[in-house]
């Protein structure tokens, strides 16, 4: 069993709380881009060693435009993460996706206003392919793995991502319904486009719950609806996490750990050595 934690899960600190984690290391980890939201916990699940962060921070401190996606990701990309798991609560925009429900998308619509969305700033450009944002393979892993639970899960939709973190208006979520989006949420971006510029295969579970606030027979959401929600959803969640793990493959069959092949713009003798320094990690084997 090689002791890099391959697998990485992004989601809320109770993901860890499981007691077939074995072998816990604690990890306070920095990066060019400040500190991750939380420390790492790497544990080994069903013989894989796998590496937790708490999106929100240790508490629930952080408010979703206040993460720092990019140090979030960064962090994991530095200790040897591939694969990664977000695991995060939703809105649903569709009848057909209940409360209680998990979908594993295939689309992202990107409604965010005020954060950073790229690590490539400061004298180095990367165009990044992003037409399918999640990793068709993983993703397809995930969505068996939570298939496996017992759960009612769905293969597809379109995560819109809005700012936060106030939930929407029924004008707003209207407008999104109209629009053709699925599901609603406040962290997937810039996350998945972060993992893509990291080349790491980036797949969502989502648990729904509630019906954001278009819905007119159903109370609209609130925080106590959404967190109520997700607790009951946990036992499922981390079997999923522990079916993933139990069947995880350290080769890929995808392209995701090619993506910056063909993106980066840059003429390589206008890259200063500040920011080769700063990217080195994700950007050497490019370079060199």
């Amino acid at each position: 069993m090689s002791e890099i934690p391959l697998l990485g899960v992004i989601g809320g600190s109770g993901l860890y709380s499981m007691q077939d984690l074995k072998d816990i290391v604690v990890k306070e980890v920095d990066t060019p881009f400040g500190k991750p939201s939380s420390r790492i916990v790497i544990g080994t699940l069903e013989g894989q060693r796998t590496a937790f962060l708490a999106r929100h921070g240790e508490g629930h401190v952080l408010s979703p435009t206040e993460i720092n996606y990019r140090a979030n990701i960064y962090a994991l990309k530095s200790i040897g993460v591939q694969r990664i798991i977000s695991v995060s609560a939703c809105g649903s925009l569709r009848e057909d996706y209940e409360p209680g429900d998990i979908v594993v998308p295939d689309q992202l619509f990107d409604f965010t206003k005020d954060r950073e969305r790229s690590f490539f700033t400061g004298g180095l450009v990367a165009h990044v392919p992003v037409a399918d944002p999640f990793c068709k393979d993983f993703s397809q892993q995930v969505f068996t793995a939570t298939q496996q639970t017992g759960k009612r899960v769905h293969a597809g939709g379109v995560f819109i991502t809005i700012e936060g973190p106030r939930f929407s208006t029924r004008g707003e979520s209207n407008t999104f319904r109209s629009w053709g989006m699925s599901i609603i949420g406040m962290t997937t971006s810039p996350e998945a486009f972060l993992a893509k510029e990291a080349e790491l295969c980036y797949a969502v579970m989502a648990h729904v719950t509630d019906y954001d606030c278009w819905h007119t027979s159903a109370e609209a959401v609130t925080a106590d609806m959404v967190f109520k929600t997700v607790v009951s959803n946990l036992e499922a969640a981390q079997q999923a996490l522990r079916n993933v793990a139990a069947r995880f493959k350290s080769n890929r069959d995808c392209d995701c750990e090619d993506t910056l092949s063909t993106s980066l713009s840059t003429h390589r003798d206008r890259i200063t050595a500040e920011t080769r320094s700063r990217l080195s990690l994700l950007v050497d084997k490019y370079l060199d």
